[in-house]
C-alpha cells in the first residue's frame, strides 16, 4: 500500500502563478479592506462591491496557470497516495492534475444560494445582483468569509489523522481553524514546511525548507524519491 502524503497549501502556493494574497499589503486585498469584501457584513452592506470584487478575482484566475509546484505535487501521486487540503479558493491544483483536493475556504469558480448553503453550482462568468437560485434567492460566491464556519474542517481532521507524511506549503499556519490541522497528525510523522519566511522552527520531526513553493517543491520532490 502506498504511503499517504497529506499536503496543506495556502496563498504562497498560488502566488507564483500570479494570484495575489490580501496579506501582501497590510490587510488590503487588491486595494480593498478585507472586511468590506470578505465578510457576511460586507456583503449585506454593499453586495454590488462584493460581487464585483469576486468577478475580478474570477477573471484573474481564468488568466493564470498552475505553476511547477502544483505539477510537482501531481508527480508525487506516482509513488504516494496524495491528499491536498487547501486554503486557496482557486482551481490550480485541479488544473495541474491533482486528483484528491479539498477546499477548506470554498471555491471561486462556484456559487451558492443565500437561501440554501447546500445549493452549489459551477460559475465561470460574472455574478450579478439578480442572479438567483431556482427558489428565488440571490446567489453569492461559494467562499467561506471571515466570521463564517468552516464546514469542511471535520473532514480535514479525519484526513490528517491518516497521514504518513505531512507537507505544508505557502501558509504561515497562523490562521485558525486551518492552523490546527497539523496537531492532528500522528506522532513521529515527518513534517516538511515550505515557506520563504517560516514562522516556525525545525524541531523533532519537522523540517523547514525556507524557499518559495516552486523551489521548495523541487527540493522536496527529489528527497522523497
Amino acid at each position: 500500500m502506498k504511503k499517504h502524503i497529506v499536503v496543506l497549501t495556502g496563498a504562497g502556493m498560488s502566488a507564483e502563478s500570479g494570484l495575489k494574497t490580501f496579506r501582501d499589503a497590510n490587510g488590503l486585498w487588491e486595494g480593498h479592506d478585507v472586511m468590506e469584501v470578505a465578510t457576511p457584513e460586507g456583503f449585506q452592506k454593499n453586495p454590488e462591491l462584493v460581487l464585483e470584487f469576486y468577478n475580478q478575482r474570477r477573471k484573474q484566475l481564468l488568466e493564470v496557470e498552475p505553476n511547477s509546484a502544483h505539477k510537482d505535487l501531481v508527480e508525487l501521486e506516482n509513488d504516494y497516495k496524495v491528499t491536498i487540503i487547501t486554503q486557496n479558493v482557486d482551481d490550480l491544483h485541479e488544473r495541474a492534475g491533482s486528483r484528491n483536493v479539498m477546499h477548506l475556504h470554498g471555491e471561486l469558480l462556484k456559487v451558492r444560494s443565500t437561501g440554501n448553503e447546500l445549493d452549489i453550482k459551477s460559475w465561470t462568468k460574472d455574478l450579478m445582483l439578480g442572479d438567483l437560485c431556482l427558489k428565488g434567492y440571490q446567489l453569492r460566491p461559494h467562499i467561506v468569509w471571515f466570521g463564517e464556519a468552516v464546514p469542511m474542517i471535520e473532514k480535514a481532521i479525519e484526513i490528517c489523522v491518516t497521514a504518513d507524511i505531512l507537507i505544508i506549503i505557502g501558509t504561515s499556519m497562523q490562521v485558525y481553524p486551518a492552523a490546527s490541522l497539523m496537531h492532528y497528525i500522528p506522532d513521529d510523522t515527518p513534517i516538511y514546511f515550505i515557506d520563504p519566511k517560516p514562522a516556525i522552527d525545525s524541531r523533532g520531526h519537522l523540517k523547514v525548507i525556507p524557499e518559495t513553493a516552486t523551489k521548495g517543491m523541487k527540493i522536496l520532490k527529489e528527497s522523497l524519491r
